[in-house]
């Protein structure tokens, strides 16, 4: 994979993991599109890379929350805190579940299948089209919402469903304030990412070779800085009751997608 390539890809990663349009599925269609041959080993260590970049992002955001979550954990009391992050804890098992024991299955499911990305984006339009018509509330996620709201982290791991957009959706929808819904869901994927990582890494499924460093290094800097403007970007729109403008791309290109699948 060459520069330009690894540029791409990072830029889309970036924007597409906190913008409600599935990472997973534009990653597909951007493979697809640029004719990535790589083997699978190499594709997996870039897409690691990728990934660590934007939950480094989510972390820089969100640094000042973080560090207050910490505090309150440390004081050992079950606070608001302790709470939060208990919840954080509970919505990620769903996700945890899956990863383990459907892991080959869904790995079958990210190699190249368009028509698949195509349908789900559409179901992702859906869900973004109601989110925004649900009315905001000042509600904070409760223990049971959090359950949910996992589950619906766990189904976005099907390429093409936007994990950001099922989690934020399924929170709005249940009721609970537009900006903490957007909060919880960039902070509950942010273990799982360094999660996954570790496992990659003692797997010992990665391969590097010197000569990837620039392409590598390229990419994880193209996708941490567009990280860093769609996390922001994307709180405001969910403030501002914007999703239906994601939904409408995610129609457009889902349909796109299902054309060009069947076309080849």
């Amino acid at each position: 994979m060459d520069i330009i390539d690894s540029i791409i890809l990072g830029v889309i990663q970036g924007l597409t993991e906190f913008l409600p349009v599935s990472s997973s599925g534009h990653l597909e269609l951007g493979k697809a599109i640029l004719g990535d041959k790589s083997i699978p080993k190499e594709s997996l260590l870039f897409t690691v890379v990728l990934h660590f970049a934007t939950a480094l992002s989510t972390m820089v955001i969100f640094r000042k929350d973080i560090w207050l979550l910490l505090k309150g954990i440390l004081k050992f009391e079950w606070n608001e805190d302790l709470q939060f992050v208990s919840k954080i804890a509970l919505s990620m098992i769903p996700a945890i579940i899956v990863g383990l024991f459907f892991e080959k299955e869904l790995e079958q499911l990210f190699n190249g299948n368009i028509m698949l990305v195509g349908f789900m984006l559409l179901v992702t339009a859906i869900l973004l089209f109601f989110a925004d018509k649900a009315k905001n509330t000042y509600k904070k996620v409760s223990f049971g919402n959090a359950l949910i709201i996992g589950i619906s982290q766990a189904i976005a791991m099907l390429p093409g469903i936007s994990r950001s957009g099922a989690t934020i959706s399924t929170s709005v929808l249940l009721g609970n304030d537009k900006t903490r819904a957007a909060r919880f869901s960039f902070l509950m994927v942010v273990p799982l990412i360094f999660g996954k990582i570790a496992k990659d890494v003692l797997s010992g499924d990665l391969t590097y070779e010197s000569s990837n460093f620039i392409s590598l290094s390229m990419g994880f800097i193209a996708a941490f800085i567009a990280g860093l403007f769609a996390c922001t970007w994307m709180i405001s729109l969910v403030k501002k009751s914007k999703l239906k403008y994601f939904a409408i791309y995610c129609v457009v290109v889902g349909l796109i997608a299902i054309i060009y699948a069947s076309l080849n």
